[in-house]
């Protein structure tokens, strides 16, 4: 059954590849299916020439000069935090634009982040590592602050820190699913009282671009710089960035508060594979088994969800494994008509990691309040490992109204670690004004 009083999004902020800083830059984006992606970046020292040459060698991939870059993930207001320059430098980028996301997040739920000094709100931010900046061990100008510039720790510390906050501070790296695992812990923290009010989210910067030499040397980089989740033209998936952050507390309190409820968390569950596969393998039957217990969790029948945003990589492995699970819960739900519409926001910014799941479920909150399911790009040519003439499951080709059931707007989303790990979450959203705080 849900709750009486459940967790619900009071406030959001994001920033993705493409110049988005805003949510109405975010759904704009979104509502025209916009291709994020542009070439690497120039300005942070990598070896462009080696990378883009990765192709030639043997058993190696091609790597595009794409992916989903932050335009300014660089750039940091340390003063107005109270950070000295030398100390901003030597924090990991993701640790900045992790703290302006939250801060902006509390603005956009009508919060005052200046007031909230020694309040017991929570902090539980996703994020991964990413080999930003100078080794520890030698002797440079950042020696002395490397300990915390380094720290994933101080992801949620620094925004706990600046802000004056004194409730939990947790940093998860469940890899690809750590935004839904940081979802899901924030909200149980509410439930549980160890916070009235926490700021749930996930960043990634990427320090260096080992990722691109992972997946070069595995061929499942996209050769072309597309990634093409659920498409019979899939071919490897795409590297991305992006931060995202919720305000999450009761909806009591929100509605006391006169803040704005965005959408209702549900139900969120997190699992492991187990063994059996190597452990990079996704498991279809792991998947299944999670979504059926969120989906009995919220308390609705999987035939209420109306958008499903998915893990969805472009990946020849992990998108028809993926498809296999949410055909066997969500496929069997609805008919070809009137089933539940995918999509997967990496089409748009590539793959973004540790924050996939936190661009995602923002997708699906802003689809929410604007009433129209945001679509997905390459679904004009769908996988030919789904019968998608038997199954009620559709790929959201194009801006889709989305009708309410009795005034609420009901979505899953799912996010899929590399280390095994697997996180699904249902939200309901509330019939709502046309205009989001942008």
């Amino acid at each position: 059954m849900t709750e009486h009083d459940p967790v619900v999004v009071a406030g959001m902020a994001v920033e993705a590849p493409g110049g988005v800083r805003t949510l109405g830059d975010y759904w704009a984006a979104l509502a025209e299916a916009r291709d994020l992606t542009g070439p690497f970046p120039r300005d942070r020292g990598w070896k462009l020439g080696e990378l883009l040459r990765l192709g030639e060698r043997a058993g190696w991939g091609n790597v595009a000069d794409a992916g989903g870059f932050l335009d300014d993930a660089g750039d940091f207001d340390a003063a107005f935090f109270g950070i000295t320059p030398r100390e901003a430098v030597a924090m990991d980028p993701q640790q900045r634009v992790g703290l302006r996301v939250a801060w902006r997040a509390l603005e956009n739920a009508g919060i005052d982040p200046a007031g909230l000094a020694g309040a017991e709100v929570g902090v539980y931010m996703g994020a991964s590592h990413t080999d930003y900046g100078p080794h520890a061990a030698e002797v440079n100008e950042y020696t002395g602050y490397r300990a915390t510039g380094a720290a994933y720790g101080a992801i949620p510390g620094r925004i706990s820190h600046a802000l004056g906050l004194t409730g939990p501070s947790i940093h998860t790296d469940t890899a690809c699913a750590s935004s839904l695992t940081a979802v899901h812990l924030a909200a149980n923290a509410i439930r549980a009282g160890e916070c009235e009010l926490a700021l749930a989210g996930a960043v990634c910067v990427l320090g260096s671009p080992a990722g691109f030499y992972e997946f070069s040397k595995a061929n499942a980089l996209t050769p072309d710089g597309r990634c093409m989740p659920y498409s019979a033209e899939a071919n490897g998936t795409l590297w991305g960035e992006g931060a995202g952050v919720l305000v999450l507390e009761r909806e009591s309190r929100a509605r006391a508060e006169g803040h704005r409820v965005y959408g209702r968390v549900l139900a969120t569950r997190v699992n492991h594979n187990g063994a059996g596969a190597p452990i990079a393998v996704p498991s279809s039957a792991a998947q299944e088994r999670l979504i059926r217990k969120t989906v009995a969790a919220a308390g609705i029948p999987a035939e209420y969800v109306g958008m499903i945003e998915g893990h969805g990589t472009g990946t020849a492995v992990g998108d028809p494994l993926e498809l296999e699970a949410l055909t066997a819960v969500y496929g069997t739900a609805g008919s070809a008509e009137d089933g539940p519409l995918l999509g997967s926001v990496k089409s748009n910014a590539g793959h973004a990691q540790a924050a996939a799941g936190m661009l995602g479920l923002i997708k699906v909150l802003l689809s929410g309040v604007h009433g129209a399911i945001a679509p997905t790009r390459y679904a004009d040519n769908p996988t030919p490992d789904v019968d998608w003439d038997a199954t009620g499951l559709r790929l959201a080709a194009k801006l889709s109204p989305w009708t309410p059931i009795d005034g609420v707007r009901y979505a899953a989303v799912s996010s899929f670690g590399v280390a095994g790990t697997n996180a699904h979450a249902i939200v309901a959203m509330p019939a709502l004004e046309e205009d989001p705080r942008g």
